[in-house]
């Protein structure tokens, strides 16, 4: 069924289309009727099956025109780059209307949001914290609020923002329609859905547990010291559009960063400790194509939307199974095929296990062809990390050895034996095959 279908108004179907969507994914055709016709939602679906058109689309549509009162929509959000995305698409999607939208997070000075509150916006997309410094300074008023949006909220609760939360819908008027999306609804949830939601519907796309099925996966086991080497060798091999690369620690991303530009890899770091300004030129260049690879910690694993993420690797395994769900769901969006790998070392096989039952499926653990397993770190890699060699700095008449490294994988067994037949996998080999065609491999394009 076309977006034409579902009784959207003509102008934002045009948006649709200006966007390039043509049919709506399974979370979108069943929420937006229930959005339309008024009623409380509660959606959890996967990441990556877009489920902000899901709520922006029927929300835009019961706007209408703008008025200069308002707020009359606020979409609550757990960090500043979701809360960027999302004022995003609504604009995007609402561009031949002439519905005003606002983002209000921290990072940056209040006096341009402070400015546009009072100007009159009829959207507020909002992370919590900066939220109620606006409410408890009179800024800004909720008064004439008629739909409230609690977008990714087992992160919001994850982060500590409950309390807030609950602060909030208190100062939100009774009547009201109420949507609430999470990708996961463990019971700390449900008791805020009771507090916030009178009746709701329930749309739930796919299993929360499950990876994108457009993404395939891997572990590559490694011994801690060579960690380093064998992300650029995966690098070095893989035929990649975008690369996101996760780390546990913001120290950690840092480094990581560091050692991948002295490789000659245009990288941008995303992180906490990032001031705004840092954030957004990083995000905005890693979707340019000025940055091929983005290191970042978990901020990024529900805050970053961009098309065409072909690899993203955990350099670092990640705390917990749900955030390798989370992760690994920033490829392969949109139904487009992607890769993503998992650099493991041999202590965590209790993580690996976790991972497996929480996701239903054993991940296969490969090797790559031609990596020297028990090379020796030049260096301690606490201290500096394990030599990295540029080869491209051999044809330059530096004369630096290094193994010989052919091209493909193999699955094997422990490190010393000889690899299995090389397995087709992702796209760690050149002379790739039509990323449509699911029987070969191919990097996520939106």
């Amino acid at each position: 069924m076309p977006f034409s279908k579902l009784g959207l108004p003509p102008s934002l179907v045009n948006g649709v289309k200006a966007m390039g969507y043509v049919d709506p994914t399974p979370i979108q055709l069943r929420a937006i009727p229930v959005v339309l016709g008024g009623g409380d939602l509660i959606g959890s679906a996967q990441t990556g099956t877009g489920k902000t058109a899901a709520f922006a689309l029927p929300v835009l549509a019961r706007l209408g025109k703008h008025e200069a009162r308002g707020p009359r929509v606020l979409v609550l959000e757990p960090t500043r780059e979701l809360a960027a995305q999302v004022e995003t698409a609504f604009r995007d999607f609402g561009r031949f209307t002439d519905i005003r939208a606002t983002v209000v997070h921290g990072g940056v000075g209040y006096g341009r949001q402070r400015s546009e509150i009072q100007a009159g916006t009829d959207i507020v997309i909002a992370t919590p914290g900066r939220l109620m410094d606006f409410l408890n300074e009179g800024t800004l008023r909720l008064d004439a609020l008629k739909i409230l949006i609690l977008d990714e909220v087992d992160r919001m609760l994850d982060m500590g923002f409950v309390k807030d939360v609950k602060k909030i819908i208190g100062k939100c008027p009774r009547e009201r329609q109420t949507l609430f999306f999470s990708a996961t609804v463990p019971p700390e949830i449900e008791e805020v859905a009771r507090f916030a939601l009178r009746n709701p519907a329930r749309v739930e796309i796919g299993v929360s547990r499950t990876v994108n099925q457009s993404v395939t996966h891997a572990f590559y086991p490694v011994s801690m010291g060579l960690k380093f080497d064998l992300l650029v060798a995966l690098l070095e091999k893989t035929d990649f559009h975008s690369c996101l690369i996760f780390s546990r620690t913001k120290h950690g991303a840092d480094k990581i960063a560091r050692k991948l530009k002295a490789a000659n890899h245009s990288v941008a770091v995303l992180h906490a400790n990032r001031s705004q300004s840092q954030r957004v030129e990083a995000l905005e260049g890693f979707k340019s194509g000025k940055y091929e690879v983005m290191v970042a910690t978990d901020i990024a694993a529900r805050g970053i939307d961009v098309a065409g993420v072909s690899h993203v690797i955990n350099y670092d395994i990640p705390a917990n199974p749900e955030d390798y769900v989370h992760r690994i769901g920033r490829t392969g969006r949109a139904a487009a095929v992607g890769d993503a790998f998992t650099l493991t070392t041999p202590d965590q096989l209790g993580e690996i296990r976790d991972i497996e039952r929480f996701i239903g499926q054993k991940v296969p653990q490969l090797k790559l062809e031609g990596f020297n397993y028990h090379a020796t770190p030049a260096v301690s890699p606490v201290a500096a990390g394990p030599r990295y060699v540029d080869p491209r700095a051999m044809r330059h008449g530096h004369q630096h050895p290094r193994p010989a490294q052919p091209q493909g994988h193999g699955q094997g067994g422990a490190p010393g034996q000889p690899a299995q037949p090389a397995r087709n996998f992702g796209s760690l080999t050149r002379g790739r095959p039509d990323p449509r065609n699911r029987g070969g491999s191919g990097w996520g394009r939106r």
